[in-house]
């Protein structure tokens, strides 16, 4: 039991900071300028924008269905939590005193986003939601072709183009800057500084460039066995060998040097990984 005791007190830590951070950007930054952000909070910014309804009203209200979904699609405890969550940032829009930090519009934009896509993420890494936006995607996504991404951009196209006739062209245009400043804050959240890519190299000096990779990089590495190709019909084939490895991008550079230093001709795919589990993620210690 004590490990769940310190997850759940932990979980309970970041939806706390999460939901001061979220009013922060909400009443501290956006709301002044009429700004709003992508999702739920975007369209109960929207409302209360045009129509004066109260936002501690309207982000509990039009979250409630997307909560009751979390419910079916990732059990009791995702419900609760965020529940509590969206409760939780509805109150302190109410109560809490928050100041109107800068009139500069660009600074509210960029550090609205900022706080807000914090107050979101550090949600998310409790396993909770402050925006029912993600879960809605997810049940659309799984009937249907779309993907998650997908549904998320028309969903906040359509919150734009409705701000663009009723907030006007500056304030939609700003609110898009904010959008995509808490976008990057909640990746950076997520998955940090070290988002990993996988590299997959096809190269005849395979076995010097393996052991170059787990000397120099301090990293792991998958070899396949396989034929390569050439000609017109692709006849001619050897056997080769191919290998996979997985590094910060911060150390692409480095592996590519690597490999051209071994060989200049070596063939190299890169692609952007958004998670992953297992194996040498991490520098082994040199203790």
């Amino acid at each position: 039991m004590q490990p769940v005791v310190l997850r759940e007190f932990k979980n309970t830590i970041l939806i706390m900071l999460a939901i001061l951070s979220a009013g922060m950007g909400i009443k501290g930054y956006l709301l002044s300028n009429q700004f709003i952000d992508g999702g739920v909070t975007g369209t109960s910014m929207l409302f209360n924008s045009v129509f004066g309804w109260p936002l501690y009203v309207l982000i509990p209200l039009i979250n409630l269905p997307f909560i009751i979904v979390g419910y079916w699609q990732m059990g009791l405890r995702f419900a609760i939590r965020s529940a509590l969550a969206i409760l939780g940032l509805a109150v302190c829009l109410a109560y809490v005193p928050y100041p109107n930090v800068t009139p500069d519009k660009l600074l509210a934009a960029v550090f609205g986003g900022f706080f807000l896509g914090l107050g979101i993420g550090l949600a998310i890494r409790a396993e909770a939601v402050l925006d029912g936006t993600e879960i809605a995607a997810l049940l659309i996504s799984k009937n249907g072709t779309l993907k998650v991404a997908d549904v998320i951009l028309i969903m906040n196209v359509v919150i734009f183009t409705a701000a663009l006739f009723t907030l006007g062209v500056e304030s939609a245009s700003y609110s898009i800057l904010t959008y995509f400043a808490a976008s990057k804050t909640i990746d950076f959240l997520l998955y940090g500084l070290e988002e990993y890519t996988g590299v997959t190299i096809v190269s005849d000096k395979s076995e010097d460039i393996r052991q170059a990779i787990t000397v120099k990089l301090d990293r792991g590495v998958t070899v396949y066995s396989g034929k390569g190709g050439h000609g017109k019909r692709g006849t001619h084939k050897h056997e080769t060998e191919i290998i996979f490895t997985v590094v910060t991008r911060l150390e692409v550079g480095k592996l590519k040097a690597i490999v051209r230093n071994l060989d200049a001709d070596a063939f190299m795919v890169q692609h952007s990984i958004s998670d992953m589990q297992g194996g040498m993620i991490k520098r082994r210690s040199l203790h």
